[in-house]
């Protein structure tokens, strides 16, 4: 079956499409990428869906016009990758504008912005949508999901293998050896913390607007780390925590950045500088923060012999340096390797979950997520008048 994925991440700079074709078996497919493109969000649709992400009033009618909004490029996108229509099936992740993790005296909650009978009738193709709900619903965190999909595409290793996703949240897969005693372990995944939700949002502040990313860290690179401040951050509650866990900008966005850059404006203070932090310092630090959570979080598991990174991050070359440098005895390398580009990995995932989804095959790991089982992921929209058929294996 030929199935177009389309995925935003939290960066909330644009949509990743691909076009893929799955085989048999369903657990272990078969796979051709066929096709990829990737449509960024007009500025003002970015600035705003981030603005409502961190909590600017938004009246219910500028709500409306945003998932419209969102919807339409999710279009594009899709018409973009595949122009002929090849696809059967659409599996589209949305916008996520914000994450609720469950807690002790409260369920979990995601909201992925997205008019999914719309995108459905603009495509004239079903959509697969609303992937998080479920597991959330079963106790779990509702992320991260494509865990599964990682295992499942780029198989297992004679020792532990790592997938590392480096889009606005940084975020782990563990797939155990495919050999050995340790063949029978399960999954394992998590929210690692922020990759570039601070240090975007960093650049956007300190260029007055003009940049929205540091390209291959070359601004990073001009600055110094401070590794004082990055342990002491270490020690805070969320990377002290143990998974399953997840988390996105409702944590790590613009008022975590404040507090940050204010830890960094103390230290100079205290070094008897004069109190302003150097903008290519706080984004050298910053980054290198992002390395050094992964590192930390790599510590306390099994040790992979490789890891390999995809997302927006892989094309910086300043964070995939302090990876190799606070990764030591592992293989960094580019998830591009194994065939699959920086930008496809997300959008691949839901491409295999939304196939999964139509063979009715169990897309959520409750070791990863700790819901309370494994369940079918997605709720299904329908081009109007174009009834749902039977799910079957393909």
């Amino acid at each position: 079956m030929r199935v177009l994925g389309l995925m935003s991440g939290t960066s909330a700079d644009g949509v990743d499409a691909v076009l893929v074709d799955f085989r048999a078996p369903v657990h272990r497919p078969r796979w051709r990428l066929l096709s990829r493109a990737t449509l960024a969000y007009p500025p003002e649709l970015r600035h705003s869906l981030i603005a409502f992400g961190q909590g600017a009033t938004c009246c219910a009618a500028d709500i409306l016009e945003l998932a419209e909004a969102v919807t339409e490029v999710q279009a594009a996108a899709a018409r973009a990758c595949d122009p002929g229509g090849q696809a059967e099936l659409v599996g589209c992740h949305g916008q996520t504008v914000w994450h609720r993790p469950p807690g002790p005296e409260r369920r979990g909650s995601s909201w992925q912005l997205l008019q999914a009978p719309l995108l459905a009738g603009l495509l004239g193709r079903p959509v697969v949508h609303d992937f998080r709900a479920a597991d959330l619903v079963l106790g779990g965190q509702g992320a991260p999901l494509v865990c599964p999909a990682d295992e499942a595409l780029v198989g297992r290793i004679a020792g532990w293998r790592a997938v590392l996703n480096l889009g606005g949240i940084a975020n782990l897969t563990l797939i155990p050896p495919g050999c050995g005693p340790e063949r029978h372990q399960l999954l394992q995944g998590w929210d690692c913390g922020p990759a570039n939700t601070l240090v975007d949002l960093a650049v956007e502040r300190f260029s007055g607007g003009e940049l929205t990313y540091d390209a291959d860290g070359a601004w990073a690179r001009q600055g110094q780390v401070n590794d004082a401040a990055i342990q002491g951050w270490l020690q805070e509650p969320y990377f002290q925590q143990v998974p399953p866990k997840s988390t996105g900008r409702e944590l790590f966005g613009r008022a975590d950045l404040d507090r940050r850059l204010q830890d960094l404006a103390a230290a100079e203070v205290a070094a008897g500088r004069a109190g302003e932090v150097a903008p290519a310092t706080a984004l050298a630090t910053l980054t290198a923060f992002t390395a050094a959570v992964v590192a930390h979080d790599l510590q306390r598991c099994p040790r992979p012999v490789e890891l390999l990174v995809a997302g927006g991050g892989a094309r910086n070359r300043f964070l995939l340096d302090q990876l190799r440098h606070r990764c030591r005895g592992m293989v960094v390398r580019p998830l591009a390797d194994l065939g699959i580009a920086d930008s496809d990995r997300e959008a691949l995932g839901f491409a295999l979950l939304a196939w999964w989804h139509h063979c009715g095959q169990p897309g959520n790991a409750a070791s990863v997520t700790g819901a309370r089982a494994a369940t079918v992921l997605g709720m299904r929209a329908d081009p109007p008048g174009r009834a749902e058929p039977r799910a079957r294996r393909t």
